[in-house]
């Protein structure tokens, strides 16, 4: 099939093209290249990516409708996997508009294109963040998301809402998936876990905050990508009273101390980390825990990388990246 991945110069975007790839598909990527973080980071994921020749990117904006609806008519995709978005729960409380941009105008140029192109199946990435300040554990697809605790998050809320209201309208199928706190080589550099590597390997100290009193639901990539790869290919059905739009949790099901996580990536980094313990800051939560049943009833969903075997492939990576990455900022210095 002919699959459009928005996002996909992103660390999520990136594993799910090489997995689209890897079973014959061909893949329009586009991305906007912002300098959210390390722009050199995108470029190495999509030199990866251009090897293979079923490949082909784009550098665009999700907010320019004219260029997005252009795209969407000469491409005639089959699917289309929608990754792109501006990302990060601290940097909506300095750059709001950003949000607005990407993770609203973005989306309805998306759901527009699909719409007017005869798409046969939208997979959309929500968040985690959306479950915001429920108390109950662990998150439900079926509980209340109403209590948003950052901009970030009432974006993605906003998008579930817009892609039920055009699945509604318009009968084509689309499906939402929040993700919970996905982590592993080659991943997002302002994430807590690639954050605490940098400053441990540099000896800075890191920031912890509510004093580390916090648990995460991490989730290895691999399994957030084995995830995708079912659900991308089955599309929902819709019965009789109900309209084709389903959101699933994609998570290990099982949250991780904080101060565990650094334990790990202090063994495995060789290096014990200084601590600046802080309160908890603006827009945080104090747990994320993923209630997967209805992915693995209906997909057969099943993570399998614990958080130790996922932080080991991550700092071996992380090392060899690190070195190259200092390899050619020496070699430009003396250039």
């Amino acid at each position: 099939m002919k699959i459009l991945v928005t996002g996909a110069a992103g660390f999520i975007g990136f594993y799910a093209t090489r997995r689209l790839l890897s079973a014959g598909h061909e893949v329009v990527g586009i991305d906007n290249l912002n300098d959210y973080y390390d722009v050199r980071l995108k470029h190495a994921r999509l030199g990866l990516l251009e090897q293979d020749c079923g490949f082909r990117f784009v550098q665009l904006n999700l907010a320019d409708r004219r260029v997005m609806a252009e795209l969407f008519a000469t491409e005639r995709f089959d699917l289309v996997l929608h990754l792109g978005a501006q990302a990060g729960v601290r940097y909506s409380l300095e750059n709001p508009f950003a949000y607005l941009d990407s993770n609203l105008t973005g989306m309805l140029t998306v759901l527009e294109g699909c719409r007017h192109n005869g798409v046969k199946h939208l997979v959309y990435a929500s968040s985690s963040s959306v479950y915001g300040s429920n108390t109950k554990l662990p998150f439900a697809v079926e509980d209340r998301v109403d209590t948003p605790v950052s901009l970030y998050a009432a974006t993605k809320k906003a998008d579930e809402l817009m892609a039920h209201t055009y699945a509604h309208l318009y009968g084509f199928p689309i499906t939402g998936l929040r993700f919970f706190t996905v982590y592993g080589p080659w991943g997002r550099p302002d994430m807590a876990y690639f954050k605490f590597a940098d400053a441990i390997s540099a000896g800075r100290p890191i920031d912890v905050y509510n004093h580390g009193d916090m648990q995460r639901d991490f989730t290895y990539i691999d399994d957030i990508v084995d995830g995708i790869e079912a659900i991308v290919s089955r599309p929902p059905a819709a019965a009789s009273d109900q309209v084709p739009h389903r959101v699933y949790n994609l998570g290990h099901n099982h949250p991780e101390q904080l101060l565990d996580m650094i334990c790990l990536l202090e063994s495995f980094l060789g290096i014990e980390a200084k601590k600046n313990f802080l309160p908890m800051q603006p827009g945080d939560v104090y747990s994320t825990y993923a209630d997967i049943s209805e992915t693995v009833r209906d997909y057969g969903f099943s993570p399998k990388t614990s958080l130790k075997q996922g932080l080991r492939q991550f700092s071996e990576w992380y090392r060899e990246y690190r070195c190259s990455n200092e390899s050619s900022m020496h070699a430009n210095f003396r250039a």
